[in-house]
């Protein structure tokens, strides 16, 4: 069974940073991409960032490259969301979940991760920034 928990969330100041955690379990990690997802409050939930654990290939969406690093410790099974420059809009709850990605290519995982189209998800960890 794919379990994925998510950890680090909080309350920080404008401009600060964060560093979320996911590990995942019941799955072989090299065979699956993991990525984050942020649901702010009104809004519809969107993709962040995602990693191929096969290769560490990533993706960080246009709006938040720059500010945003996601990066994995394979050997942990773990991925992590660095967060820096933080602004009040990242206000949200952020999730990770993963797709079995073997038989995809890696433009096709950045489609799945803007279509919100992973399969397995975490409960999630809020995240609050105060201006």
């Amino acid at each position: 069974e794919v379990q994925l928990v998510e950890s680090g969330g909080g309350l920080v100041q404008a401009g600060g940073s964060l560093r979320l955690s996911c590990v995942a379990s019941g799955f072989t990690f090299d065979d699956y991409t993991i990525g984050w997802f942020r649901q702010g409050p009104g809004k519809e939930r969107e993709g962040v960032a995602c990693i191929r654990g096969s290769d560490g290939s990533t993706y960080v969406v246009d709006s938040m490259k720059g500010r945003f690093t996601i990066s994995s410790d394979n050997a942990k099974n773990t991925v992590y969301l660095q967060m820096n420059s933080l602004k009040p809009e990242d206000t949200a709850v952020y999730y990770c979940a993963a797709v079995k990605s073997t038989m995809y290519s890696f433009v096709v995982i950045r489609t799945l991760l803007r279509q919100r189209a992973f399969d397995s998800w975490g409960q999630g960890t809020q995240v609050t920034v105060s201006s």
